[in-house]
């Protein structure tokens, strides 16, 4: 579904990504690990066309996107879940969510958001900001998920979030992996990230240092030691 080589980027003259190379097949989950300042986030905005890039290869589905704008390939499918949540604390939970469906998708998904996550239906009139961290999480999955994705692209979902809710989110997002759901994802949580995924790839300073199943990093020793606690 999703492949990349060579994808570099950066900020002003600091390198952020450098030979970025990976793959993503369709109804995959893989989770990208790292500690913080890895360029995670910077990968999942270079893939979502928010930050500048340059690839060697940038194919979703067979069709190169190298040259397309955010909105583009939101219309093909790429959808993000932003870090830091994002939404919009003025507006109502159930207008957070009609504005996912704006460039792709309808308004007959919300059914299913409210299916998945209850306590937005409960909530549906009230402004997000008045939302807890955990719901307003939720919030910001169900409006992604309103844009019908092809990929989901998943930024830090568990960020300032306690043990009893990143164990909610991320069996929400195992779920949505068991639907059939695309999901490229990152968190600094790696134990828990690479727990639900298929496989996995380790990030330190803009690049690749590891690949593998999931299940075999989670093994590695390198990998314990530097990412799990180990």
């Amino acid at each position: 579904m999703l492949e990349v080589a060579g994808l570099a980027s950066r900020y002003g003259r600091i390198p952020a990504l450098a030979e970025i190379s990976l793959r993503v097949e369709t109804g995959e989950l893989v989770a990208i690990v790292g500690a913080n300042g890895a360029g995670k986030t910077t990968l999942l905005r270079s893939l979502s066309g928010v930050q500048p890039s340059t690839a060697t290869t940038l194919s979703f589905e067979g069709a190169d996107i190298r040259p397309e704008r955010p909105r583009q390939r939101v219309q093909r499918g790429i959808v993000q879940v932003p870090e830091g949540r994002q939404v919009f604390g003025a507006m109502s939970v159930e207008d957070n969510l009609l504005l996912g469906a704006f460039a792709r998708g309808t308004r007959d998904t919300i059914d299913t958001v409210w299916a998945m996550f209850p306590v937005l239906r409960e909530k549906r009139q009230e402004t997000a900001g008045t939302l807890s961290g955990g719901q307003q999480q939720m919030l910001a999955i169900g409006r992604a998920l309103m844009a019908d994705p092809r990929l989901l692209l998943l930024d830090e979902p568990s960020m300032g979030l306690a043990p009893l809710l990143v164990a909610e989110i991320f069996g929400h997002v195992a779920a949505l992996k068991a639907r059939g759901t695309t999901i490229l994802l990152v968190d600094q949580n790696a134990r828990a990230a690479l727990a639900i995924a298929d496989r996995g790839y380790v990030m330190a300073t803009g690049r690749i240092v590891a690949q593998g199943r999931a299940a075999d990093l989670l093994r590695d020793p390198q990998v314990q030691q530097a990412y799990l606690g180990h």
